[in-house]
């Protein structure tokens, strides 16, 4: 078994509702994110691409802050301030040097609580998020995901592209971006994860210095569950030299009992690792394809697993042949103990290694503590991992593997 050494997780909530959790380092970096449980999923059909949009435009301005002075602050002293927006989160998140904590937390109340979205700053975005846009568009081992998650989640939120559309990006204002924010970046559904060398209790005291005096909020909205799955197979012409294949099937939520054994059934498919079975059983015995890979993306109520794979036109009907074939011999052929111990030893190893990096750990812990309302230590997790029997294994590649449950979509 793999020795594991952890730091524990201390909690605390602001007096306005906004969730802390915070995890001691000895390093002089420091790391710092707000995650915010609003995403692409949560918008209104005519709202498609606000989320995406208002990150963005959170580095433009506020009441007291100039672009450029929001720009410099962090990367002025050595650190970065980033964001990104997915399907069901938006976070602004950074590191620097723990002398710089206060900066930090004034810059970060500021542009979240703050941000005044000027309307020529919003017309220069407008731009930069089309040539986003037109760049995704080019590049279809990107686009096919999303055409693939249309397909399979509908016209719910799931299915809408997170960018949004050129027509609903151009229609943007600044006046339409202060309302998202009004109803969506509302305190209870925050969570602040940070690893600092900082003691817990100093740490919370400076959080609410600068982040609990904001006003209470609370959501109003709720989500909407996807419609009924049906699978389906449909080809996309599109002027490519290659053909671009996907095979799959809605899987489990993140608060699946099931998630933990179908994650590892997912790490032994082909989820980027050599010795994957999708790699070794067709890339390197067939020789068809360049990159082929398994993904299994989790949800708040839902899942997607998905195999992707590029190949020659001429091999297209024969790979997807093969990508079926492999996953109908995960129903069909056990895992022995030995092997299956093999393959948990693997993902342990990894999950132990992503820990060891403190960005992604603490943008993990936001994410977690956002819906979770507590996060499992990493011996915890590694233990749901070492309990993954055999049996488990097929079931799960019973109910997600099943031929007559599969869909596909190819670039043609």
């Amino acid at each position: 078994m793999i020795r594991i050494e952890e730091y524990p997780y201390t909690y605390h909530t602001l007096s306005n509702g906004i969730r802390l959790v915070h995890r001691y380092t000895p390093s002089a970096v420091s790391h710092c994110g707000l995650t915010i449980g609003v995403g692409s999923r949560d918008e209104k059909q005519a709202e498609n691409g606000t989320a995406h949009f208002v990150e963005h435009c959170l580095f433009k301005g506020t009441k007291k802050r100039k672009g450029f002075q929001i720009l410099g602050c962090i990367d002025g002293v050595g650190g970065e301030l980033n964001a990104f927006t997915t399907k069901e989160e938006t976070c602004v998140y950074g590191l620097y040097l723990q002398q710089y904590h206060e900066r930090f937390l004034d810059l970060l109340a500021d542009i979240v609580f703050h941000s005044d979205f000027p309307s020529r700053g919003v017309e220069k975005e407008k731009e930069v998020i089309l040539d986003e846009i037109n760049s995704y568009l080019d590049t279809p081992s990107e686009q096919i995901f999303d055409d693939f998650e249309q397909m399979v989640f509908g016209n719910n939120g799931l299915g809408r592209l997170i960018l949004g559309t050129p027509k609903r990006v151009e229609a943007m204002s600044s006046e339409k971006l202060r309302t998202f924010v009004s109803n969506n970046y509302t305190t209870d559904n925050m969570v602040l994860s940070a690893i600092t060398s900082t003691p817990s209790d100093k740490w919370f005291a400076l959080c609410e210095k600068f982040l609990g005096t904001e006003p209470a909020s609370r959501k109003t909205h709720r989500r909407q569950s996807p419609p009924a799955y049906s699978p389906k197979t449909i080809t996309l012409e599109r002027d490519t030299y290659q053909s671009h294949i996907i095979v799959g099937n809605r899987a489990y939520s993140y608060r699946s009992a099931q998630k933990v054994a179908f994650s590892l059934l997912n790490n032994i498919l082909g989820s980027g690792a050599m010795n994957s079975y999708l790699n070794m059983h067709i890339r390197e015995r067939y020789g068809f394809t360049y990159a082929i890979e398994s993904a299994y993306t989790a949800y708040y109520d839902s899942g997607v697993f998905s195999v992707y794979a590029s190949t020659d036109k001429r091999h297209t009907s024969k790979t997807i042949d093969l990508i079926k074939k492999e996953l109908e011999n995960m129903i069909l052929k056990p895992f022995c103990n030995k092997s299956l111990s093999r393959f948990k030893n693997q993902l342990i190893g990894q999950l132990v290694v992503n820990a060891d990096q403190n960005q992604t750990e603490m943008l993990a812990m936001g994410k977690t503590l956002l819906n979770f309302g507590k996060i499992t230590p990493l011996k915890e997790v590694c233990r749901q991992v070492e309990q993954v029997s055999c049996s488990q294994i097929t079931e799960v590649a019973r109910e997600v593997f099943a031929p007559e449950r599969l869909s596909v979509i190819q670039y043609g």
